[in-house]
C-alpha cells in the first residue's frame, strides 16, 4: 500500500498539492516513528519520477526528504548513501533512510542550498547571471569524481552486476512493463490532423536536421535490450548511478556540488554511471518543460514512405555545453584510458553508452501522453532517442557524436 501511497503523491503534487502532503504526513510517522507535524511538497519540473519537500516535526525541527518513485520495479534495494561516503563522494547523509522497495524515502538535515537543475535553468532563462564559480565547482566535482572512479574501478562478476540498482533506469525500463505501458498496442504520436501508430514510428527510418541514421527505433530498442543485459560481467566502479543535475546541491560557500538521492547508488559499469547526466544535463530541457520550449520550436516533418524528414531549431545553451565539456573531458575520456589500459574496456563501449543514452529520451517519461507533450516536443523527443542511440551515416557529426570522437581518438594513441 505504501508504494501507492507514494505514486499517488508523486502525481498528486501538481494538481492538489494540500491533499498530497496530507496523504504523507501518516507515511512519514509511521515509516520512521517521527513526530510529524505537516509537510510541505516542493513541486518541481525536475521531480519526472520523484518527489521532495520539507517536514515540519512537532519541536520545531524542519527536514529535507526527497523519494524515487519507479514503477515496475526489479531491484529490492536502494539507497546505497554510506558506500557513496565510503568512497569519497561529496554527497549529503540521510538522518533516517526506508530502503525497502515501494517504501523508498530519505529523511536528510535542512538544506537551503539550490540544485543545479534550478541555477542552470535560470541562468538558460536570464534570471541569473551565467556563474563561473558554478562551473569551476562542476569540474572540480567531475575531478574528484574520475579520483573515485579510479580508485574503485574493479572487474565485477555478472552475478553481482545482475543485481545492481542502475540497471532499474535502463534494462528493466526496456523489458520490466514501462515500454510496454508508454508504447504499447494502441498508442500512437499526434501530428497536426492525425494519429501514428507507435507501431509505425518504430519502423521509421531518419534523416534529421540533414543527418541520415543508421536505424529505425525498433532495431535501437531490440539492440539496446540484448546490449544492456545486466549479467554480464565486466568493468565496475562505486557510482550514484542517477547523477543528473536535479539530484546535486549547488552551495556557493563549497568548492565541489553535493550529490544527494542515490536511489540507484551501487558498484555498476562506469558508462552507465555518467549516461543519466550526459543526457539529461545537456539535451534534456524539452522534457522537463515542454510547453515553454514548444513555444519556441520550430519543427517540421516530412515523411517519404518510411523516411521521416525532420528539421528543427532547438539549440543548446552554453552552460549545457559546459557541463558536456566537463564530464567528457574530466571523466568520461580518463575512465575510458583508465579501463583499456587494464584491459577492462568493452570494444563495444560506444554502442553500449548509447544504448543506455537511448533510453533517457525514450523511457523517463511518455512520449506518447499528448497530455503532457506537445506534438512538436514528442516528435523532438523521438527524433532525439535516434540520435542518442543510432549513428549518424551521413551529414553533421552533431553535439554528442563529435564528442564521443575526440575521446575514442584518443584511445587509439
Amino acid at each position: 500500500m505504501s508504494g501507492d501511497i507514494l505514486g499517488t503523491v508523486q502525481s498528486l503534487q501538481y494538481t492538489d498539492k494540500r491533499a498530497a502532503e496530507r496523504l504523507l504526513v501518516p507515511f512519514i510517522r509511521e515509516t520512521f516513528t517521527l513526530d510529524v507535524e505537516d509537510v510541505t511538497l516542493r513541486p518541481s519540473a525536475v521531480s519526472l519520477n520523484s518527489f521532495n519537500g520539507y517536514a515540519r516535526l512537532r519541536d520545531g525541527d524542519q527536514v529535507f526528504f526527497k523519494t524515487h518513485i519507479e514503477a515496475d520495479n526489479v531491484i529490492d534495494e536502494y539507497y546505497n548513501a554510506e558506500l557513496l561516503a565510503h568512497a569519497g563522494y561529496p554527497v549529503l547523509r540521510p538522518l533516517y533512510s526506508s530502503q525497502q522497495s515501494g517504501k523508498q524515502f530519505l529523511i536528510y538535515p535542512m538544506v537551503t542550498c539550490p540544485s543545479v537543475f534550478d541555477v542552470a535553468w535560470e541562468i538558460e532563462t536570464g534570471q541569473r547571471a551565467f556563474d563561473p564559480q558554478l562551473i569551476t565547482a562542476q569540474q572540480n566535482t567531475d575531478v574528484t569524481l574520475y579520483e573515485i572512479y579510479r580508485r574503485t574501478l574493479q572487474e565485477q562478476p555478472a552475478a553481482s552486476a545482475r543485481i545492481a540498482p542502475v540497471h532499474q533506469l535502463f534494462y528493466h525500463r526496456l523489458t520490466g512493463g514501462r515500454l510496454d505501458r508508454f508504447y504499447g498496442p494502441g498508442s500512437a504520436i499526434s501530428w497536426q490532423d492525425e494519429r501514428i501508430p507507435v507501431e509505425e514510428v518504430w519502423k521509421a527510418r531518419w534523416i534529421i536536421n540533414g543527418t541520415q541514421y543508421d536505424a529505425a527505433l525498433a532495431e535501437l530498442i531490440a539492440g539496446a535490450i540484448e546490449m544492456l543485459n545486466p549479467t554480464q560481467a565486466g568493468a565496475a566502479v562505486v557510482g550514484h548511478g542517477d547523477a543528473h543535475n536535479g539530484n546535486l546541491f549547488y552551495c556557493e560557500d563549497s568548492s565541489h556540488l553535493t550529490y544527494f538521492d542515490p536511489a540507484f547508488a551501487g558498484t555498476h559499469e562506469p558508462l552507465l554511471d555518467l549516461t543519466k547526466p550526459l543526457f539529461h544535463n545537456v539535451f534534456a530541457m524539452w522534457m522537463y518543460y515542454p510547453t515553454i520550449i514548444d513555444e519556441r520550436l520550430h519543427l517540421t516533418l516530412r515523411r517519404d514512405g518510411n523516411v521521416w524528414i525532420v528539421d528543427h531549431d532547438y539549440v543548446i545553451h552554453p552552460i549545457r555545453h559546459a557541463f558536456l565539456e566537463s564530464k567528457v573531458t574530466r571523466v568520461l575520456g580518463p575512465i575510458l584510458r583508465e579501463m583499456s589500459s587494464r584491459e577492462l574496456l568493452r570494444p563495444d563501449w560506444r554502442s553500449y553508452l548509447k544504448s543506455a543514452l537511448l533510453c533517457c529520451p525514450l523511457l523517463t517519461m511518455n512520449l506518447a501522453d499528448s497530455n503532457r507533450f506537445p506534438p512538436q516536443i514528442a516528435l523532438l523527443g523521438l527524433a532525439m532517442a535516434v540520435q542518442m542511440g543510432a549513428n549518424p551515416v551521413s551529414g553533421s557529426r552533431g553535439l554528442l557524436e563529435s564528442a564521443l570522437d575526440d575521446v575514442a581518438s584518443t584511445l587509439s594513441l
